[in-house]
């Protein structure tokens, strides 16, 4: 089974599950993005940006290259290998949405939603074990209040998720995310003034705004304690 467990400094999760669990996870993940016929949809290649960055971290997670450990299982004596990945509140939000927006383009299946509502379940449980007081403000971007169909979304999650991590963690940054977040709601004024940022530095970059990217080199992410 897969499960979500919040990071000591509150930066994000970690989200655990058995060779065999993540594995079906990758595969179900990998029927929402990456289809060329899909690509004439709004959005639908800056989406398979945000899913591709999720999706690596999946497989590294399940051919033991992120997190590592053993724990009992359901019968006496009996030890299960678990393999985990880490991350931020920020990004797995953002790829959630993106998939469940793709989603509706697919015929999916029991086993499909069934995993959607495990991961909401256990994100929501996340959110409250870490800080109850920060979750109720944050627990509504579970469900849909992020917008999915966002053709912008990957620079919108790059931005977000710099600015939190600069935010330092712990329950102070934790209780400020939905504010940061609210520049991926849409007909917020946080949301149209991000847009239109994006599109002005496109002109003056003589680029496409959906192929803008951040400049973060001056984060160490090695050395964040999660």
């Amino acid at each position: 089974m897969i499960y979500i467990i919040p990071t000591k400094k509150g930066i994000g999760v970690e989200l655990w599950g058995t060779y065999g669990d993540l594995n079906i996870f990758h595969q179900i993940l990998g029927k929402f993005w990456n289809d060329e016929n899909a690509s004439k949809n709004l959005g639908f290649e800056n989406r398979d940006l945000l899913l591709s960055s999720f999706s690596y971290e999946i497989r590294k997670a399940k051919d033991s290259y992120r997190l590592k450990r053993e724990e009992n299982h359901l019968y006496p004596h009996e030890i299960a290998e678990y393999f985990g990945a880490r991350f931020s509140w920020v990004h797995i939000l953002f790829s959630m949405s993106a998939m469940k927006y793709n989603m509706q383009f697919y015929e999916t299946n029991k086993l499909d939603i069934a995993m959607i509502l495990q991961l909401d379940f256990w994100l929501e449980k996340a959110m409250n074990s870490y800080d109850d007081v920060g979750a109720k403000k944050l627990t509504p971007f579970i469900n849909d209040v992020i917008h999915g169909s966002n053709e912008y979304i990957y620079q919108c999650m790059r931005t977000t998720n710099l600015e939190y991590f600069l935010l330092g963690g712990g329950k102070r940054a934790f209780r400020k995310l939905p504010e940061l977040l609210r520049r991926g709601v849409y007909y917020t004024d946080e949301y149209d003034n991000y847009h239109n940022e994006l599109e002005e530095d496109a002109k003056r970059l003589n680029c496409k705004a959906s192929e803008l990217d951040i400049n973060d080199d001056h984060i160490d992410y090695e050395g964040i304690k999660w």
